[in-house]
């Protein structure tokens, strides 16, 4: 007998719907800060394949812990990896972070990569856990894969630029602007300089009617970028660790 399956809405669901998302940026292994960041009542945690382990074991690890705890996962893959967004996807991850879209191709190639045909170019299989190991029907597995969140990341001076064709394109459900990247792309200049590039992307994304992901060190910048129109807030939590933990050495310290 096959086991009844509810699934909860999804983050694209949500988002459709209005709703402002907050989640953690972690790297493997961190097992227990994804049942934390769940238990805390976080809506998603992000888990970082570029900077970090891509090991597709762990990954599965951390997405079963995510889903006992009723926390989506989304993957942030290396550029132009769709194996890893494959593999990712198959495991059971709610969306996928494609860094390093400087133009159009770039972001229909990141759509590609997230979708199955007609939408993309996915390898199609109902047998992975995705695919509750081959218990849901094909239409009924398309039909749930369509869900799946697909962010572009923009981080050169020449992709805030393109932000425009990048929002625009088919498939593309909001935008991240890594700040970054874009700023070593532009020579450390003064923050303003950066500043004023991410509100051009902004502005593009916003004009298509797709969402901002920004990813922020701490709470005061979570409420601004929200201010702002962000309704999807990443933590970076490795500046929230290392400043809770610094101030945590320094009794007294107020700075």
């Amino acid at each position: 007998m096959t086991v009844p399956h509810t699934p909860r809405r999804s983050l694209k669901q949500r988002l459709a719907d209005g709703d402002p998302l907050r989640g953690a940026l972690l790297r493997l292994p961190a097992e227990t800060l994804v049942e934390m960041a769940g238990v805390a009542g976080l809506d998603f945690v992000l888990i970082d394949c570029e900077h970090g382990p891509a090991d597709t074991a762990l990954l599965q690890q951390h997405i079963m812990a995510a889903e006992a705890h009723g926390i989506d996962v989304l993957v942030r893959v290396g550029s132009a990896e769709p194996a890893l967004a494959l593999r990712a996807l198959d495991l059971g991850a709610a969306g996928l972070v494609h860094p390093h879209i400087d133009g159009a191709e770039d972001a229909r190639r990141a759509v590609a990569a997230s979708h199955y045909p007609p939408w993309g170019e996915r390898g199609f299989a109902t047998y992975s856990r995705s695919g509750r190991f081959g218990r849901v029907t094909a239409a009924e597995h398309v039909a749930a894969s369509r869900e799946t969140l697909v962010v572009p990341m923009i981080e050169t001076r020449r992709a805030c630029d393109a932000a425009d064709e990048i929002a625009a394109a088919e498939g593309v459900d909001a935008v991240l602007v890594g700040p970054a990247d874009l700023a070593a792309d532009c020579g450390f200049p003064d923050p303003a300089v950066v500043n004023e590039l991410i509100e051009q992307a902004h502005r593009a994304t916003y004009k298509h009617g797709r969402t901002v992901m920004s990813i922020v060190p701490g709470l005061p910048s979570a409420r601004a970028a929200e201010e702002s129109g962000a309704r999807l807030i990443v933590f970076n939590m490795a500046h929230v660790l290392m400043d809770t933990m610094s101030a945590l050495a320094r009794p007294g310290h107020t700075s």
